[in-house]
C-alpha cells in the first residue's frame, strides 16, 4: 500500500479527531467492500503479505498552524513505526518555502486584470515522485502483486499507466475523500488506469482504524497528542489539573487512560467528549484532591 500523506491529510483528516490513524487497519476495513473483475471472475482484494509505504514531509515550524503541529507530526510518525514495525516504511520529502507574487482572485475578472500581492509559496517536494517511483519499481521487480494507492493526485496517473502496461500487478485506488464531502470527485485519470477504485472513506472507517492512545516502544511509549482528541478544549484543562494532582505528565497520562472504579470503571480521558461528563470528571478530581488535603492535614496533626 502506498499512501500520499499530504493528500490524505488535506482530503480527509484535517480538523477531525481521526488523525491518529492506523493506516494498515484502515485498508483492512475498506478491502472487504472492494469487488473487481479479474479475467472475467469477480474477485475481492485482500492483503497477502501486508506492507505500507507512507510518503510525507516534515512540517516547517514557521508555517505550522498550531504551536504543537511539528511535535504532533513527529509523535505520530514514531507511533506508526512502533505499532506497525517492519510492515511500515516512512519516506520523507521536504517543504520548499520561498517568496513569490500572485494575482488576487476577484470574481468574474480575468487574472491578468487583478492586482498582484507578495506571498509565501509553500510546496511539498519529492513525495509525489517518490511515491510513483516506489510503486513502479516494486511492481516491475515483482516485489508486489497489487498496488493499493491512497491518493487523488493526477500526478500518479503516468506511473499507474506504466504499471498496467509492464506488470501484472493489480492496481487499486482509495480516494482520500470523506463520504459526503461536497463536490469532491475521484480524479478520472486515476480511475481510468485502476483495476478498482474506492471513491470515498467513511468517518466510521476512520474511527475504527485508530492507533491505541498509548503506543508502547522499546524503552518507552508515545501518547496520542491531547490536541488530536475530539474535544481538546475540554481535555487539556483536565489534563493540567490531573498533572497538578498526580505530580507529573506521566502519572497524569496513566491515570487518564485507565478505568476508574469510583467513576463506574469509565476511562477518564474518554469522558472528555462532552461538557457534562467533563464537568463530572473535574468535580470528582477536585473532590478527591480536597479529601487528600484533609487527610494530609489530619496526619500532620496526629504526628504533632
Amino acid at each position: 500500500m502506498y499512501v500520499d500523506g499530504y493528500n490524505l491529510y488535506y482530503g480527509c483528516l484535517k480538523r477531525t479527531p481521526h488523525k491518529w490513524l492506523d493506516l494498515f487497519a484502515l485498508v483492512q476495513h475498506i478491502l472487504p467492500s472492494v469487488l473487481y473483475e479479474q479475467d472475467g471472475v469477480p474477485t475481492r482484494s485482500e492483503f497477502c503479505t501486508p506492507a505500507v509505504k507512507y510518503f510525507t514531509a516534515p512540517i516547517l515550524n514557521a508555517f505550522a498552524r498550531s504551536p504543537d503541529s511539528v511535535l504532533c507530526q513527529s509523535q505520530y510518525h514514531t507511533a506508526l513505526r512502533g505499532h506497525l514495525g517492519n510492515q511500515l516504511e516512512i519516506i520523507t520529502g521536504y517543504y520548499d518555502a520561498r517568496p513569490a507574487r500572485a494575482h488576487v482572485w476577484i470574481p468574474k475578472k480575468p487574472a491578468g486584470e487583478c492586482p498582484t500581492v507578495d506571498i509565501w509559496k509553500l510546496e511539498e517536494k519529492q513525495s509525489d515522485v517518490a511515491l510513483a517511483l516506489h510503486a513502479f519499481c516494486d511492481a516491475v521487480l515483482d516485489e508486489v502483486d497489487q498496488v493499493i494507492v491512497i491518493t487523488n493526485d493526477s500526478d500518479f496517473a503516468p506511473a499507474m499507466q506504466m504499471i498496467r502496461e509492464y506488470t501484472h500487478a493489480v492496481i487499486g485506488v482509495i480516494a482520500p475523500i470523506r463520504d459526503g464531502a461536497g463536490c469532491s470527485k475521484v480524479n478520472r485519470q486515476l480511475s481510468k488506469h485502476a483495476h478498482w477504485t474506492r471513491t470515498h472513506i467513511l468517518d466510521e472507517e476512520f474511527a475504527a482504524s485508530q492507533l491505541p492512545p498509548v503506543v508502547r516502544l522499546k524503552g518507552g511509549a508515545v501518547h496520542k497528542p491531547l490536541s488530536w482528541y475530539p474535544c481538546p478544549q475540554l481535555l487539556i484543562p483536565i489534563f493540567e489539573e490531573a498533572k497538578r494532582i498526580r505530580g507529573s505528565n506521566g502519572a497524569a497520562r496513566k491515570w487518564l487512560n485507565e478505568p476508574c472504579g469510583p467513576l463506574g470503571s469509565r476511562i477518564p480521558i474518554e469522558m472528555c467528549t462532552s461538557e457534562e461528563s467533563a464537568r463530572e470528571l473535574l468535580d470528582y478530581m477536585r473532590r478527591v484532591d480536597d479529601e487528600c488535603h484533609v487527610c494530609a492535614a489530619v496526619a500532620e496533626k496526629v504526628t504533632e
